[in-house]
């Protein structure tokens, strides 16, 4: 494919990062008009020719996230029978993974039926990034090209000036332990884990740290999202309980929602790194958190599948974590 016939459009969800995506690329973000009918129903036209071109729409689907995903849908469908030879949907954060299995009697895979309906519509592959669960990649019936934020993150603590003989990376439950020793093996330091006990869906317990030695040092704390921040902040409550001089915190995608900024606000947290796979919207912007950005990643993948490269070798040697 000639590069001429590459084409990217944004959704309402996230045009800054779409805009930055193709500054790297050096092309223009195609020309699309998005909104609503008065009756709430979504409206979309593609206001370019994309007949046979290799088309690659910018959408995660965070909150509101039944509105993103539908726009989505629509946006996939109006491409098909624009008759683009490609479409790629990329999804820098993927709604409804939290819901990946049944953990009790009859309750939704919803995530499997999110990549069901992505996949009905006429999306040809996927681009997403930091998976809540990995094997959601198998949900889809499409090709899934599944990025890493970790070296960007990484990277930000790198240039923070942190020694490694003065950090501990932690794990903030038992499921993040592999990034946080992915992200210890290249950033150094000792290893940490918070042993987190569910109470309810909505509520967790804090109970040890494992590992360590915590006390005087300098404490990362590395996960995927941050929702409401209530387990990351119990995490962190029970580390500087521990002795921590000081405790930053990094994850992919900021989602933020209901108690989220009090909690940041009231925790023992120093800093919180997040990415722009999610917008930050002006509400939310407080001293402790700082944006990062996964445009030059996602930018050097779509280039790559553009033009039939693999996105894998990219990534594989990546501290912290590789494609799957």
């Amino acid at each position: 494919m000639q590069s001429r016939e590459l084409k990217i459009f944004s959704g309402q969800a996230n045009p800054p990062l779409a805009h930055a995506i193709c500054g790297f690329l050096n092309l223009p973000l195609g020309s699309i008009s998005l909104g609503k009918f008065p009756d709430g129903e979504n409206y979309c036209k593609i206001e370019e020719d994309v007949r046979g071109r290799d088309v690659f729409l910018v959408q995660p689907t965070c909150p509101p996230v039944n509105d993103n995903l539908m726009e989505l849908l629509i946006m996939i469908d109006s491409c098909k029978r624009a008759s683009a030879t490609r479409i790629t949907a990329v999804i820098p954060y993927f709604g409804y993974a939290r819901q990946d299995r049944k953990d009790e009697g009859r309750t939704p895979i919803t995530a499997k039926l999110t990549a069901n309906l992505i996949t009905r519509a006429g999306a040809d592959r996927v681009l997403t990034m930091d998976l809540h669960a990995a094997q959601i990649q198998g949900f889809f019936d499409v090709p899934v090209d599944h990025l890493y934020a970790a070296p960007v993150l990484n990277e930000h603590f790198v240039q923070r000036g942190f020694v490694s003989d003065e950090i501990v990376v932690v794990s903030p439950d038992e499921g993040s332990i592999k990034r946080a020793s992915g992200h210890a093996k290249w950033l150094g330091g000792k290893l940490a884990i918070v042993d987190k006990r569910r109470a309810t869906a909505l509520k967790t317990k804090q109970e040890n740290i494992i590992g360590g030695p915590v006390e005087g040092r300098i404490a990362l704390m590395f996960d995927d999202m941050i929702s409401t921040a209530g387990s990351i902040c119990g995490a962190a409550h029970l580390v500087h309980a521990a002795g921590a001089r000081e405790i930053h915190v990094a994850a992919t995608h900021g989602v933020l929602c209901g108690p989220a900024i009090q909690n940041i606000q009231s925790a023992p947290i120093s800093s919180l790194a997040i990415t722009n796979s999610i917008p930050l919207r002006p509400e939310q912007a407080i001293p402790q958190i700082e944006v990062l950005t996964v445009a030059p990643l996602l930018a050097e993948a779509i280039k790559r599948i553009h033009h039939d490269q693999s996105v894998s070798a990219l990534f594989t040697t990546a501290a912290g974590g590789g494609l799957d």
